[in-house]
């Protein structure tokens, strides 16, 4: 049989490969959901041709952590804090759900970012309360026709409320989910969500690393987003033991020693910031200048639709001036003006999109438009005044775009979107089913007799003993090493 082949014609191609370049004028041939060629001209005659003209021609966007279940509670988090959240997501909202209520929030989540040009997610799946919601929350993914890493997450609100029994049994689920979709490569990837470290029993913590490398899943765990809590990261006690590695995904990290990113970078430990989240709820200073620092390529991620947008490109424009304020700051104290930015946009696109495709391990499929790699790209321009005239591609991608501007949308070579309109998906239905899911989680909440987000004064004191417990288990077990 012959191959489906595509031709992007005639657009502003951004390949992000710099054996490439841009392309003022380019195609793209894509052949059964591959890149086949890059160049100013292609000579095809026997392919379905997507007219690019007026547009900018680029890799879909890649974000590093999104728990895409809570897109059924938008915005419930607006005015909460990170103890807010966990109280009231983790412990009240999570425990409402049912796994039809996440096979929809993941769906609802999934088109949410396939609509603002978000062609790969990786998943933080921590509302996997049992078997059933397990399969559901792949499920959704599956359905909406992203791209993922679905990362199992072994996070039990307390053992009084376990559904599993034992954290032996939630392992085992774990496997059981590995065995039952991720035996042959597709768009979902397999990774595993770590618990929080100072949360659960040390010898958990090494069962779940354990679980994650027997199956060659990704790893990601939240790491130093609560300040005064010295002991929480567990990033220096996974180094002693010889437990971190490039293999792990660290999120937020605003709170880490010069110790622990030390480790971070000698590891080949990849970073995720979530800007949005981080300044909202006080988890401290987007950790731009730190990475720059220590070596390590940021990457970006919307991390709660609970909060904040499932659009990157809020993140890449809140993230990109962070980023260049660490730089302007300095300068500005001296009392003096700066003779530059510091960090051009061209850069800032590389967070969410190289550097994202290598933190999820994907770099060799995905990332940019180089031939060879599988065709997730996006169409951004069209009609809207902001997107007119385009003097410079990047200043208008990073400062001028958001979800309305990106025209169509391609996964492994299918269009999901297209001129602007979601191809694969009934939008009306699909909101509405959303808003009625959410009405029935906040009523078994208020059925429950739970107040949200009903954190108990002096929240952050709970935390220490556990931690420290965590590290002196932690200490021994190196010792004993």
């Amino acid at each position: 049989m012959s191959p489906h082949r595509t031709l992007v014609r005639n657009g502003h191609v951004l390949t992000m490969d710099p054996a490439l370049g841009d392309l003022p004028t380019g195609d793209v041939l894509i052949e059964d959901g591959v890149i086949a060629a890059v160049a100013p001209s292609l000579p095809v005659t026997d392919a379905e041709v997507i007219d690019a003209t007026g547009h900018l021609v680029l890799p879909g966007l890649i974000d590093t952590h999104r728990h895409t279940w809570q897109s059924l509670v938008r915005g419930i988090c607006g005015d909460w804090t990170l103890a807010d959240y966990y109280f009231g997501i983790r412990l009240g909202v999570s425990p409402a759900y049912t796994p039809g209520d996440v096979r929809l929030g993941n769906l609802f989540g999934a088109v949410d970012a396939l609509n603002s040009g978000v062609t790969t997610i990786l998943d933080f799946s921590h509302c996997n309360n049992t078997p059933d919601h397990s399969d559901a929350a792949v499920q959704g993914l599956r359905e909406a026709g992203i791209r993922a890493a679905f990362c199992y997450g072994f996070f039990e609100s307390s053992p009084e409320e376990s559904r599993f029994g034992d954290h032996a049994a939630r392992v085992a689920d774990f496997h059981r989910i590995a065995d039952t979709y991720f035996a042959s490569e597709g768009l979902l990837t397999l990774g595993v969500s770590l618990s929080e470290l100072f949360g659960l029993p040390w010898e958990h913590t090494v069962d779940e690393l354990a679980a994650a490398r027997e199956r060659r899943a990704l790893l990601v765990n939240h790491a130093g987003c609560v300040f005064g809590s010295v002991l929480c990261t567990g990033i220096t006690e996974l180094d002693a033991l010889g437990l971190l590695g490039p293999d792990m995904v660290h999120v937020h990290c605003n709170a880490f020693t010069d110790a622990e990113w030390d480790a971070v970078a000698r590891s080949g430990g990849k970073v995720s910031i979530s800007v949005e989240t981080e300044l909202n709820m006080g988890f401290g200073r987007p950790v731009f200048e730190r990475c720059r620092r220590h070596g390590i390529a940021p990457t970006l991620s919307v991390d709660v639709v609970s909060l904040n947008s499932g659009d990157l490109w809020h993140e890449l424009r809140f993230g990109l001036a962070c980023a260049r304020e660490d730089v302007l700051g300095p300068v500005n104290a001296a009392g003096a003006m700066p003779d530059s930015v510091g960090i051009p946009a061209r850069e800032a696109l590389r967070w969410s999109t190289v550097n994202a495709a290598d933190a999820l391990g994907l770099g060799d499929r995905i990332g940019s438009l180089t031939p060879g790699k599988r065709a997730d790209l996006l169409l951004v321009g069209g009609p809207a005044v902001e997107q007119h005239p385009v003097v410079d591609p990047y200043a208008t991608l990073l400062f001028q775009t958001t979800a309305a501007d990106v025209r169509t949308v391609l996964v492994d070579g299918r269009v999901v979107k297209r001129d602007g309109v979601l191809a694969t998906t009934d939008l009306t239905t699909l909101t509405a089913e959303a808003d009625s899911a959410a009405e029935r989680i906040l009523g078994r909440i208020r059925d429950a007799g739970r107040a949200l987000p009903g954190t108990p004064p002096g929240a952050w004191a709970a935390v220490e003993p556990m931690a420290r417990e965590f590290h002196e288990h932690a200490v021994q077990t190196a010792k004993k090493r």
